[in-house]
Order: C-alpha cells, then structure tokens, then sequence
C-alpha cells in the first residue's frame, strides 16, 4: 500500500493525540482549536497514516532553504564512526554496515543496537537546533539521535525494528530526513518471510527532503521498517532517528506497550 502524501491536514500534535482517546467527541469548539494551537510554537500540518498496530504521523518540518542549510551544516559537523564502530552483528555474523552512521546525545548515554553498544557524543549545534525543533513541534523530548548518512541509493537499511530495551516505549521515534527523497517501507512482522501466517499489504512511503516522520507507539512492536536499495538515486541523504533512552533506574519501572 502506497502512502500519497499530499492534502495534509492542519493539526498540530496535541490535537492529533486527544483524536486518539475515545472520549472525545467530534466537534470541538473554536476556542478549543486556539487553545491546542496556542500550545506549540511552530504547529505543521500532519498527516495520519494508520494500518492495524500502525500509527504513524508524517509533515514537513523545514522548508527547502532551511532543509538545504540544515544538511550542509551536517556534513561538516557530524564525525561517523569507523573501523570496528562502523560495523553490526546480525546472527553471530559481523557485516559493514552499509551506510554511514554516528550517534549523539546527553552525556553518559549508550544505546546497544545489533550486537554494539554506541557512546553517544555531545550534541553538535545543528544537532541540538533540529532536536529543539522537533521537540517544539511534537511536544516530546529526546535525548538521544542516530545518525545515517546513505550516500546515495546504494546505501541501505533492511528490515528491523526500534525495540531496544534502552528505549521509553511510551515516546514514538521521531524521523528527520534531510537530503535526497527515499521510500521506506514498513512489513508486519506476521507476514514476513517464509513462516509468515498472515497476509498484511506493506505500508510505502517517501520521506521528503525536510520532513518528520513520528513512529508512535505500538508500531515498533507489530511493524519492520526498511530503506531499501534504490539504484537510480544518485545524491545522498542524511537521516536523523531522535530517541528518548531510559535510564537505568527507570528502566523496570515502565512497562512495554500492552504489557500491564
């Protein structure tokens, strides 16, 4: 199923969120509306993309100037890592990862992911202005980001799910995407491979230069997600992923989605 991301609709985050609690009704008065819009900052128009177990909210967040300033600033600020740091496990195997990738946050924090346990370094400028922004937009904080830099669309990432431990199941994933548009593409863990039990359609969608992709929760439970190969992309794209990671004393303490 192909996502067309247009007509999208304004409504900032507040106001996406309480459409999700049943007791709300369906008008909301003019001075409500204000109210929701009065607080955030920089409000943008959403668009609502849901499947069963998938909820997801997609917008543009910087304008193409600013977009086309941020990723400049980004390639001379980000260092990726090299050698052994620039390399995952994946079922005892060890692989190059096929990508560029860094990770950056508040001091002290580790994110483990694939077998490797990343330090994360401080914030750069440009890092902090789009976590700032983000936040502004969202009303959630992070303290955490991985980077990806895929040169261009060659570089890939296969399916595979944001579950770690480390992560508060309860804060989605916010998505930055600076650079040259890519499909990404979201599978049901029911219907992948050849143990599949179900028969789910793929959720695709294309992540446009500047924009926000918010993965909320339960979607990192019952949904992969994939960049896959896509040859005739020629220019590269740097992809910002911003988590909120727990800390160890809060970690026991806050249940997984559906977990009571």
């Amino acid at each position: 199923m192909d996502v067309q991301l247009t007509n999208l609709q304004r409504l900032p985050r507040k106001k996406i969120k309480q459409e999700r609690d049943e007791k709300m009704t369906e008008e909301h008065s003019e001075d409500d509306e204000d109210t929701a819009f009065a607080e955030f900052s920089n409000p943008v128009p959403w668009q609502k993309i849901e499947a069963e177990g998938l909820d997801c909210d997609y917008a543009l967040l910087f304008s193409k100037e600013e977009a086309d300033r941020l990723f400049k600033q980004l390639e001379g600020e980000v260092v990726y890592a090299t050698g052994e740091e620039s390399k995952v496990q994946v079922y005892g195997k060890v692989y190059n990862i096929p990508r560029k990738q860094a990770t950056y946050g508040d001091a002290g924090l580790t994110y483990t992911y694939s077998g490797v346990t990343r330090l994360a370094c401080p914030w750069t400028p440009t890092l902090e202005y789009i976590r700032d922004a983000v936040t502004k937009t969202t009303g959630q904080t992070f303290n955490f980001v991985l980077v990806n830099r895929y040169k261009d669309g060659q570089d890939h990432i296969g399916e595979h799910r944001d579950d770690e431990k480390e992560l508060d199941p309860l804060c989605p994933i916010a998505s930055v995407s600076l650079g040259a548009a890519r499909d990404f593409v979201f599978k049901h863990r029911d219907s992948r491979g050849n143990q599949s039990c179900r028969q789910i359609e793929p959720v695709k969608l294309e992540l446009a230069h500047g924009s926000l992709l918010l993965m909320n929760p339960p979607t990192n439970t019952f949904w992969y997600h994939s960049l896959p190969v896509r040859k005739k992309v020629l220019l590269p794209r740097i992809n910002l992923t911003f988590r909120r990671i727990l800390l160890d004393s809060k970690r026991e303490s806050k249940p997984k989605p559906g977990v009571s």
